[in-house]
């Protein structure tokens, strides 16, 4: 019977202070923060793997824009995410690809309109298959 009745109290205690302390709604914020940059980073790699695949002359701004608004539509995680691989990338290629400074500029726009919300189609190239 004592079992019985510190179960239903204990019961009680814990439905009244169902609340959940600080720290752990700090864990849960950051643990849904490396779930969105993990989402962002595969958004990115699509974006990137579709680029590589369509191979269309002219079109990598807009894979560009497009890596970059799926991943922020995850959230902060995704927009870091998104963020970081895409300065990393333009980082590289500035000094590896030889393509100069204005398309490490307009890769860089592309990636900040995706980040922003801006619809990647601005930057769609004409005679793209509709697939991307």
């Amino acid at each position: 019977m004592r079992l019985w009745v510190c179960i239903a109290l204990l019961s009680v205690v814990l439905c009244v202070s169902a609340d959940r302390p600080r720290i752990f709604q700090g864990v849960v914020r950051a643990g849904q923060f490396v779930r969105d940059a993990a989402g962002g980073a595969r958004d990115m790699y699509r974006a990137y793997k579709d680029m590589r695949e369509a191979n269309y002359k002219g079109a990598d701004k807009y894979f560009h824009a497009r890596g970059n608004y799926d991943a922020a539509r995850r959230g902060p995680g995704g927009a870091w995410a998104a963020k970081v691989i895409s300065d990393i990338r333009e980082g590289w290629q500035s000094r590896v690809s030889g393509r100069g400074a204005e398309d490490t500029r307009q890769d860089q726009e592309a990636n900040e309109w995706g980040r922003r919300g801006g619809d990647p189609n601005r930057y769609r190239p004409k005679g793209l298959p509709s697939k991307y």
